[in-house]
């Protein structure tokens, strides 16, 4: 069974509701979610924690510099000037997967929240 981490970036107030409509909606059915993984800044977001909880993994935090190490097929100058990093969702998921993740889902964005999934190899 493949492990998958979804790398999520969310805009400050996302409701956990959203978050995991969202993921669920990505996550490929051969496999089962290991982590999510996001920005250090968004990690403190209650809707963010609340859904890593509510879907039993943990939130993984990842710091500016190590996201704008991951190269990722989509990266958002809007995104690099918002937070500093050129990607944070295919970024976070690559990152949070480890050493050989291939991301295997595109970031897709959802109103308030941003999602990509990476399978650990």
């Amino acid at each position: 069974m493949r492990e998958y981490v979804a790398g999520v970036g969310a805009r400050p107030g996302v409701p956990a509701d959203e978050v995991l409509a969202l993921v669920r909606r990505m996550l490929p059915p051969d496999g089962r979610l290991v982590a999510l993984s996001t920005l250090a800044s968004r990690a403190a977001e209650p809707g963010l924690i609340a859904a890593a909880s509510a879907l039993g993994v943990p939130l993984l935090s990842c710091s500016v510099a190590e996201l704008s190490s991951v190269p990722v097929p989509s990266p958002s100058a809007r995104v690099r000037a918002a937070t500093g990093t050129a990607s944070v969702a295919e970024a976070a998921a690559v990152r949070g997967a480890g050493d050989g993740a291939v991301l295997v889902v595109p970031k897709v964005v959802g109103g308030r929240v941003t999602c990509a999934v990476a399978a650990r190899v």
